[in-house]
């Protein structure tokens, strides 16, 4: 995506990048701090390198670290400027120096221009594509995984990061503001100034900025540059407000202090070679820092030393202590500091080693599992677990813990504590500073922002959870066909309704697993568009009925009214896996359910979804869909993961068999058409190749001949003679080699596709072979051919110009196909503009693009328009759900509402069906076959019984003829002989 240029208005930029005032000045303000132990902490200070010049010395035992700690301290001194270990910029050797320069600041009232700094949609050259063709209108998702992302900017506003969007969120009226990334590569961390009149956006991308906005103008006020290779991971402002610390992600983990007001670094350097999740400054010394990440922690110095300002850096060693990430932290005011763990003790770190680790009586751990955020309020300890609970520690039981015996571990109990409630996990806090309150928000990463009081008092509120969002990748989206609502599902469990003219969140229901597919019932199957019908990871379908309880009965007692809710209507688990893809037949009369079980099921709708039987397809099943109504035929496309493409006719309806009658549910007659793509993109590449030699060479002809013509004019015949026996030799010189034909080993996955004709197909592939869209076209039906060994080539393709790396993963279109939408991996959106009936796609050239999602995992899972097509609503694995007007198409107005479909009579005292709760539970086709086998298992105990009736008649009579035998005279009876073997 094209990024404007970002301009300097004040004319100054060059010069200011070059001066050296502000690092002197930085310079200074740590002197007087740290000139009594410079040299003492030059030589007991080292950096992530020298102590990883064996990466494994920090791990070992204490005697070993010692003995490389002094080895490494005697050359250190000499050694940091040519290894460079600690980078940092020069300032002047004398006041002299520093006075001859001519020092050039930035003026206090100075901004940039926001619009020239954002980055803004692309648009194919001379398209006439307006900028403006998709104007984003609301925001339902939450990232709730990124670490500190909810940052409070007043009592009644919140920020937080949603793709390539900031958000702030007004907490009274729920209004949100809209701040979009300058790079268009998507935001890494955002931080707040300590008085609230600045924020901090971090950005990603090829040597990302940090954008200083001034709150509540929202005015870019500085930029800060070159701080990390692509991606920042953490910012924050020390307690004054002068400095700024920032760190970044892979691959170079740089830390720098910025003097941001000046937008100069101060000190450079690589804080770990592992992953970094936070940097901090110490609230009581400016000078002194930390950083915590992946296996470590590091305590950081800023020192001045004989060769200027140095950020001397010591490594957490861990000891006899198990290594851990850590997550949360804080700085004691004494120099100390307390660190979580990943098994929920608590760390005393002093002098770069472990001092005690603190425990529950009994040894229970502080909490039960990561500690990740510690904070020290009004003379308290709080801390913050993923087991969903808040408690307050005894600062000076902390303070002043030491060890008492061999095992390391202390003992200590909760001031207070807090359980938020069941399913919440806890990533971070803020205060929100309401006079006489103590009133809290928390990031839950389970998916909400919960308002939490902490004073307990006999008054304290109860926790209350003011936003509810999806967590984790939202794997799907369906829109009413008949208003503005539509549904979402994630693998969190739930199933949300939102009104999303209104930009109001309505209902949410959650079950035991997963959710996997979503499809709107159409409204010849739903006259009031009220169902929806959900597949799960379990393989189990769910057809759930949503209603106005407003329009219900009133009962006694029933004082509040929901939005909306949903009625379990039936429940049927066709499937032993993943149920991946839901399609209704354009009739309405079949419904078809795809899985990763390799099967598509069909079901007759109108008979409440009765099984007709099920096909097996030669890979897992990604994609449904069935034939329009434009087609004679009504067929499915099926779109199998692994380069296999089906078509299935409409399958016959047995009507005379029962259900209990059937052998099994598999429909082994039908005739299926296949497609197995083969690759060709290597042959494409070598055509377009050719095409271009070919140019080349013509164009050189064309200008040989013009100069021939040239010479033989000016010169005469001698010299034009010459002039071919120079273009002899040229031609005698080899061109390179054609590009190689090649073959991917394991087939590309196919990603989405749809019908064009009759019997004919696009797809959009990944891997090796993304970077077009590929038409195919069915062979004939062949029963006795063997699938896996078909290879079918694309009869024609299509160029998608900067996807050779970022395929796309789902289209849709308009109502009268004159708009293309594709979702991208990157978390894009392109819309391409096409002309009428162009099913064939030749006017493919001219689209939209614009980055929306997270760039590095905000994949776009599902992209719909409204039934009217004034709405895009667009789902990615990054969490978030965006809804945007077609600005194109029709203005967005302010009153539109959706409607939700009024009750059915009785539907408050109608049974709820028995739900599939137990993942284990049979599948249709398996409970089918459980019934055949114990039908013939009773079979055969019967006939086991019958002839063990038989055996027990025949052992009576024969006890009567022994009998009878024994009264006989003894020259009578018959004698029983053993036969020898």
């Amino acid at each position: 995506m094209k990024e404007p240029d970002d301009q300097d208005t004040d004319g100054g930029r060059s010069e200011r990048s070059k001066s050296s005032g502000s690092q002197s000045r930085a310079s200074s303000q740590y002197a007087s701090r740290s000139a009594t132990k410079e040299d003492d902490r030059i030589l007991e200070d080292v950096t992530d390198e020298t102590l990883t010049a064996g990466e494994g010395s920090y791990l070992g035992d204490d005697d070993s670290y010692g003995e490389d700690l002094e080895r490494s301290s005697n050359s250190l001194q000499d050694d940091r400027e040519s290894t460079g270990e600690f980078r940092h910029l020069e300032t002047p050797g004398s006041a002299e120096e520093e006075a001859e320069l001519k020092i050039k600041t930035i003026s206090q009232s100075f901004f940039y221009d926001y619009m020239e700094l954002v980055s803004i949609p692309y648009v194919s050259p001379n398209s006439g594509i307006p900028l403006e063709l998709l104007i984003l209108v609301h925001s339902f998702g939450y990232d709730c995984n990124k670490r500190a992302n909810l940052q409070l900017l007043d009592s009644n506003t919140i920020m937080y990061i949603a793709g390539n969007q900031l958000i702030l969120l007004n907490l009274k009226t729920k209004e949100q503001i809209y701040l979009r990334s300058s790079s268009g590569t998507g935001i890494g961390a955002i931080g707040v100034h300590t008085d609230k009149t600045y924020f901090a956006v971090a950005e990603k991308g090829v040597s990302p900025k940090i954008i200083i906005y001034e709150y509540p103008s929202l005015r870019p006020y500085r930029i800060l540059r070159d701080g990390t290779d692509l991606v920042y991971a953490y910012v924050d402002f020390n307690y004054s407000g002068t400095l700024l610390a920032s760190v970044g992600g892979n691959p170079d983990h740089t830390l720098t202090i910025w003097n941001w007001r000046e937008e100069q670094p101060i000190l450079r350097t690589k804080a770990f070679s592992q992953e970094v999740f936070k940097v901090t400054f110490n609230p009581e010394e400016d000078a002194q820092l930390t950083t915590a990440g992946s296996g470590h922690i590091k305590f950081w110095e800023m020192a001045v030393t004989f060769t200027g300002l140095k950020l001397q850096g010591s490594l957490g060693r861990f000891g006899k202590t198990t290594t851990s990430d850590i997550e949360g932290y804080m700085e004691l005011p004494d120099g100390k500091v307390l660190s979580g763990t990943e098994w929920g003790n608590m760390l005393v770190w002093e002098a770069g080693l472990i001092k005690v680790e603190l425990c529950r009586v009994k040894s229970k751990p502080c909490h039960q599992g990561p500690i990740n955020q510690i904070m020290l309020d009004e003379g308290e300890v709080i801390t913050i677990g993923s087991d969903g609970w808040v408690r307050i520690w005894d600062f000076e039981t902390i303070d002043t813990a030491d060890v008492i015996d061999e095992t390391g571990l202390l003992e200590i109990e909760p001031i207070n504590e807090l359980h938020v409630d069941k399913n919440v996990k806890l990533y971070s806090m803020i205060k929100m500073n309401d006079a006489g309150n103590n009133f809290w928000l928390a990031q839950d990463s389970n998916g909400a922002i919960w308002k939490l009081d902490l004073s307990f008092s006999n008054i304290t509120q109860d926790p209350e959870c003011l936003f509810s969002f999806h967590s984790g990748a939202i794997k799907a989206v369906a829109v009413s066909p008949l208003t503005y609502l539509m549904a979402t599902t994630a693998l969190d469990c739930a199933i949300r309704i939102y009104d999303f003219a209104s930009c109001t969140p309505l209902a949410h229901v959650k079950f035991n697993q997963g959710g996997t597919a979503l499809a709107w019932v159409p409204r010849v199957v739903s006259f009031t568009g009220a169902h929806i019908i959900v597949g799960f990871e379990d393989g189990v379908v769910r057809v759930l009925e949503l209603y106005d309880p407003k329009g219900l009965t009133i009962f006694a007692g029933r004082k509040k009214y929901l939005d909306a809710d949903l009625h379990l209507k039936h429940v049927f688990k066709p499937h032993t896996a993943h149920v991946t893809a839901l399609a209704f037949e354009r009739d309405g009369e079949i419904l078809a359910t795809g899985s990763k079980d390799k099967t598509v099921f069909f079901f007759e709708v109108e008979k409440d979804y009765k099984p007709i039987g099920y096909i097996t397809t030669p890979g897992p099943v990604c994609q449904l869909q069935w034939s329009p109504v434009s087609h004679p035929e009504s067929t499915l496309l099926i779109i199998c993961e692994n380069g296999y493409v089906l078509e299935a006719p409409f399958p016959t309806i047995k009507e005379e068999v029962e259900d209990h009658d059937l052998v099994s549910y598999e429909i082994k007659d039908m005739c299926i058409k296949c497609f197995h793509f083969s690759s060709v993109k290597s042959k494409i590449l070598q055509l377009i190749e050719i095409e271009k030699r070919k140019k080349r060479k013509d164009l050189k002809e064309k200008e040989k001949e013009e100069r021939r013509k040239q010479l033989a004019a000016e010169r005469g015949e001698d010299e034009e003679t010459e002039f071919q026996e120079e273009e002899e030799e040229e031609e005698e010189e080899e061109e390179e080699p054609l590009p190689e034909i090649f073959i991917p080993l394991t087939p590309c996955h196919i990603l989405c596709g749809f019908y064009s004709e009759p019997g004919k197909f696009w797809v959009s592939l990944g891997g090796y072979d993304s970077g077009f869209l590929y038409h195919c076209e069915f062979p004939p039906c062949d029963k006795s051919s063997d699938i896996t060994e078909k290879k079918d080539e694309p009869l024609d393709f299509r160029f998608l110009e900067d996807t050779e790396d970022n395929p796309i993963h789902t289209i849709t279109f308009s109502l009268n196909h004159d708009m293309m939408f594709c979702g991208l991996q990157d978390g894009a959106i392109r819309i391409y503009i096409l002309s009428p009936n162009d099913s064939s796609l030749k006017t493919l050239e001219n689209y939209w693009h614009f980055n929306v999602h997270d760039n590095n995992y905000g994949c776009v899972n599902s992209i719909s328009t409204s039934f009217d097509d004034r709405f895009l609503v667009t789902t990615g694995a990054d969490s978030n759900i965006f809804v945007f007007s077609i600005f194109s198409i029709f203005e967005l107005r302010k009153t539109f509402r959706a409607k939700v479909p009024s009750p059915r009579l009785g539907i408050e005292t109608e049974p709820t069906p028995g739900d599939i709760e137990d993942p284990k539970a049979y599948s249709i086709e398996n409970a089918r076959r459980k019934r055949e086998h114990d039908r013939l298992m009773k079979e055969v105990e019967e006939i086991k019984s019958k002839k063990r009736e038989e055996l027990k008649a025949l052992r009576n009579q024969f006890q009567k003829l022994l009998e009878m035998n024994e009264e006989l005279p003894k020259h009578m009876q018959f004698k029983r002989t053993v036969s020898k073997k």
